[in-house]
């Protein structure tokens, strides 16, 4: 077989050996941008799995030295009911104002999510401002967190999630200022959504709280 021969039978079973690789496909601006996503929602997953440490630690403390009343005050000398019932509705109305207000700005409603963003301010505050006042009834009457084991574990769980319920105030109201000046752009589409993860959260750890805390105790 001649040397030609050869040459162009190479040429047919590698016909790109020699070319420059054209072939090879470029990244689109779509997945550029999706590569370089902020990883906002992956880290907040991670910050929401660190809380459920959080407040399982403090419901587990609260199991362990809920009955170390020392001689002090039980949960039936102390709650009210009524009171807690008024106060958990405030929470989980929060919650469908909240969903209201994600329905709103799926549609592109600026005005709508913000009214509903509002209205679920207004209940978060009412919320904190019963705890404030439950808090400051509690020390008032003697029975603080240094009263007992159980009043202890007590304050440290419901005022633990009292302090996440206040930043996720602090968040909405920011995140509200923010539309207002931007509209519903997707970075601040991304913020509502992360924002309704956490109150959500809250609202769930709220119903154990409700139940484990107030509820057992007073049935």
């Amino acid at each position: 077989m001649s040397t030609v021969t050869a040459s162009a039978d190479k040429r047919i079973v590698e016909p790109m050996a020699d070319a420059p690789m054209h072939h090879i496909r470029e990244a689109t601006p779509h997945e550029t941008d999706h590569q370089h996503r902020s990883p906002t929602a992956i880290g907040f997953w991670i910050y929401l799995m660190s809380d459920c440490i959080i407040f399982g630690s403090l419901f587990a403390t609260y199991a362990v030295l809920g009955y170390g009343y020392a001689g002090g005050p039980a949960p039936a000398d102390l709650f009210e009911p009524g009171f807690v019932a008024v106060e958990t509705a405030l929470l989980l109305f929060s919650s469908i104002t909240f969903g209201l207000a994600m329905l709103r700005a799926d549609k592109r409603d600026t005005c709508g999510a913000l009214v509903w963003l509002a209205v679920t301010a207004v209940f978060g505050a009412g919320f904190i401002g019963m705890e404030l006042y439950e808090f400051n009834h509690l020390i008032h009457i003697g029975a603080g967190p240094d009263r007992s084991a159980f009043l202890s574990a007590f304050f440290a769980l419901v005022g633990t999630h009292g302090l996440h319920v206040t930043g996720g105030l602090i968040w909405l109201i920011t995140l509200m200022v923010q539309i207002g000046m931007h509209g519903l752009i997707p970075a601040n589409m991304q913020r509502l959504g992360t924002l309704s993860m956490f109150w959500h959260f809250l609202d769930l750890v709220w119903i154990g709280v409700f139940s484990f805390v107030y509820l057992v105790r007073l049935v």
